[in-house]
């Protein structure tokens, strides 16, 4: 049985990974099929997902940029509603300080962050004994990935906030060559091995697209074979687009 703590809230799975699927309350992300509300959120949840990941600003190659109040907006709405319905992690993918004030003011478990924390936010997380989500996004393979990482993840752990709470992720399609993402997929042991809960996001990504030759809506098998080799490498987390072939996955998984 695996189990982690998220939050205040420690939770177990009989699968070799916990699933989080993603919701995009944006109109912009790059696979329109994670585009939704509470609506979508709700139907994860019914799949399966044990963390929902919610993001009110698309990071996608050209994204659009919004300001801290449409965020907000978009993302808050959202977690009060799936709050009132779900005892369900939920995890908000923001950069901005002020979303992730309101997001822990409203329930949040998980601070997901696609930049670098300010010593401000980890401060922020810290008090509030929310898990935070630390990020590679820039270029480089795994030996950059992993000394960037293990360095965030120290800062975190310098602010008081606990190991059990800091998750890693190699930011898959932030700012890497495909030989790099490729690179960073094939040594997750090497994240795993820092000791800290090790997430990837590869769902539908640009790297599984050029490995398969398929266009967005035809990545789910080159992701679900990504993600079984993640798995198998170290990592506890998968983000997906696509929970119910995911968790399928994890089931055979567990039984072969």
């Amino acid at each position: 049985m695996l189990e982690l703590t998220f939050g205040n809230k420690k939770i177990t799975t009989e699968l070799p990974a916990f699933v989080m699927g993603i919701v995009n309350a944006t109109p912009d992300s790059f696979y329109d099929g994670s585009r939704g509300g509470l609506e979508r959120a709700l139907e994860l949840v019914e799949q399966g997902a044990q963390i929902i990941d919610i993001g009110g600003e698309s990071t996608r190659p050209g994204f659009t940029p919004v300001s801290d109040e449409e965020e907000i907006e978009r993302v808050i709405p959202l977690l009060c509603g799936l709050r009132k319905k779900s005892d369900v992690i939920v995890s908000i993918d923001t950069t901005k300080t002020k979303v992730m004030k309101a997001a822990i003011e409203n329930g949040a478990d998980i601070i997901n962050n696609v930049g670098e924390f300010t010593d401000e936010e980890l401060e922020l997380c810290k008090n509030a004994g929310v898990s935070v989500i630390v990020m590679h996004h820039t270029s480089g393979g795994s030996k950059e990935i992993v000394e960037y990482l293990t360095a965030q993840a120290n800062r975190c752990l310098k602010t008081g906030i606990p190991q059990e709470k800091i998750i890693i992720d190699p930011g898959i399609g932030f700012g890497k060559t495909f030989e790099q993402n490729v690179d960073a997929i094939k040594n997750t042991e090497k994240l795993a091995a820092t000791g800290f809960t090790t997430l990837m996001a590869l769902s539908r990504k640009s790297s599984i697209g050029q490995i398969t030759g398929r266009e967005v809506h035809q990545r789910l098998a080159g992701t679900l074979a990504a993600d079984i080799i993640s798995v198998q490498k170290g990592a506890k987390i998968i983000r997906v687009h696509d929970v119910s072939e995911a968790i399928d996955t994890l089931k055979v998984m567990k039984f072969l």
